[in-house]
């Protein structure tokens, strides 16, 4: 028997409570990661924006099967792939439990060693499928199950409320759902100095040109970071080029020379990239919602490029209503989330010159309410 997390936002963590509790989806991307689940091995749930535990469901099917009309949010739903499962425990949000109850925060081998109010443990808890540690699986089995048999009352705080309450707008085509994040910027857990975040951040801006000038890619960097992305770019400098061979309006062309990374082929380009280490995160965010206002017509892909720890916050900023009520069309849909981790995984990748940019598909994530 293993262990694998299952990651619930507050809807669907509420349209799984309504249903019959016999059927749990999961997202095309988690193909992969299925394969390794077994009949008899147990989900652990965990609901994100409260930061809770919620539940046991025992998974009964050794592969995964596809939903004909998946129902798990209420429109446009994606969760296609699913297992037949049977709930061990299934907690109501006041009686789930907080990660950061001592009970689960001091024994957790992803927890134990921060401080509570720090986010750079959250990697495992990021997406669903992720395998637990045996010790950390059989602890949060065990605390759920006492919970179920005796529950202890977690009630929901005043910020943990808020989260809940959804928030949607009115496109002219469909209603969309949008965050409100809290201003909150105090976290930045051994972030070191702003000059290790710097440096850190053109490490990122050349590993990103290395990789698409060896997939064949002509590379835009601005004026002003070209000098120290140059000395730590190995391979393929090359291929950067001196002026963008775009015929744009002013505007637009400012704004895109200011992109942190961008590859193109011939006249047209494939991908941009915005590297953000800072607290804010939303500066590029700004700027490609400004390319997307300026030509709503463009047609490529965005993706923020940031550390693994702040993918919640990418998440909860590219879902802010300024950026769900683009001409076009959410930035959500159509800007994702590249991680560190991810980034260096794939600049590792053998044979990246047979490769063609699509292979970014399959380290990105998109923003999920």
């Amino acid at each position: 028997m293993a262990y694998y997390t299952e990651i619930f936002t507050p809807e669907t963590y509420q349209a799984f409570t309504q249903s019959d509790r016999t059927i749990d989806g999961f997202y095309e991307r988690h193909k992969e990661v299925a394969k390794r689940v077994k009949a008899g091995d147990i989900l652990v749930c965990y609901v994100t924006r409260i930061s809770r535990w919620c539940g046991l469901l025992e998974i009964l099917d050794n592969e995964p099967f596809r939903a004909i009309k998946p129902d798990f949010v209420e429109t446009d739903d994606q969760h296609v792939l699913c297992f037949h499962v049977r709930p061990k425990v299934w907690l109501s949000l006041p009686d789930s439990i907080p990660i950061r109850d001592d009970k689960i925060w001091q024994h957790l081998s992803f927890t134990q060693s921060y401080p509570k109010n720090s986010s750079i443990w959250t990697g495992i808890l990021r997406n669903s499928l992720n395998k637990l540690n045996d010790k950390d699986g059989e602890l949060l089995a065990e605390m759920l199950s006492m919970q179920a048999n005796n529950p202890f009352p977690y009630p929901l705080d005043e910020k943990e409320l808020k989260s809940l309450k959804k928030h949607t707008v009115n496109r002219v085509d469909k209603v969309v759902q949008v965050s409100v994040p809290e201003n909150d910027e105090s976290i930045d857990d051994n972030e070191g100095s702003q000059n290790n975040d710097v440096r850190e951040s053109i490490k990122m801006q050349a590993l990103l040109a290395q990789i698409g000038a060896c997939m064949g890619h002509r590379i835009w960097l601005p004026k002003a970071d070209r000098s120290r992305v140059l000395k730590e770019w190995n391979k393929g400098t090359e291929a950067l080029l001196d002026r963008l061979p775009l015929n744009y309006d002013e505007a637009t062309i400012s704004t895109i020379e200011q992109i942190d990374v961008i590859w193109l082929k011939g006249r047209s380009i494939v991908r941009a990239f915005e590297v953000e280490h800072t607290t804010s995160v939303y500066s590029g965010l700004l700027r490609m919602a400004d390319l997307l206002a300026l030509q709503p017509n463009m047609n490529i892909k965005l993706h923020i490029v940031a550390p693994d720890y702040r993918q919640e916050k990418v998440f909860q900023e590219i879902l802010r209503p300024v950026f769900s009520l683009l001409e076009k069309a959410p930035l959500s849909e159509i800007c994702s989330y590249i991680s560190y981790s991810k980034l260096k995984e794939l600049s590792k990748q053998k044979h990246l010159d047979r490769m063609n940019d699509g292979v970014l598909d399959d380290y990105d994530e998109q923003a999920e309410l």
